[in-house]
């Protein structure tokens, strides 16, 4: 799997996920990749695109592609999203995790992003009935 992350500190991202999710009727997933060598980016989408694009009714997927050992990460919402997060929120988050990473807080870092995009998703994504879960909360890997 990998090396930056422990069994229990994956248990907890899941935890996490799912508790940023109760908010919601967005959906998150985290994907740790540790075998990209080239555009990071350009994988990141490739994997948005079979894991969350088109996949929720309101098309309210996040996905945190991470690359611990390039301390890389792109966070990619789908178009529900785009229509109602301001960019700067993405941005600003984005900064506060490659910030945790190079302490090599990797785990926190990215706990903390997954709690506050299912805050900021429970503002623009409210619970109105039945809230399934559209996609697996599961960490993935490649």
């Amino acid at each position: 799997m990998n090396s930056f992350l422990t069994e229990y500190q994956m248990a907890s991202l899941v935890e996490a996920i799912q508790t940023a999710e109760n908010n919601s009727t967005g959906e998150i997933r985290i994907h740790i990749d540790s075998t990209t060598e080239g555009n990071n980016a350009e994988i990141a989408f490739e994997v948005f695109k079979t894991l969350c694009q088109n996949k929720t009714a309101e098309r309210n997927a996040v996905l945190f592609h991470v690359n611990f050992e390039q301390q890389y990460l792109t966070i990619i919402g789908d178009e529900g999203i785009h229509l109602k997060v301001h960019q700067s929120f993405w941005d600003k988050m984005h900064d506060e995790v490659t910030r945790e990473f190079s302490k090599g807080n990797f785990h926190d870092g990215l706990k903390k992003a997954v709690l506050e995009t299912g805050l900021e998703l429970k503002k623009h994504f409210p619970i109105m009935g039945e809230n399934p879960n559209e996609l697996s909360n599961e960490i993935t890997f490649s």
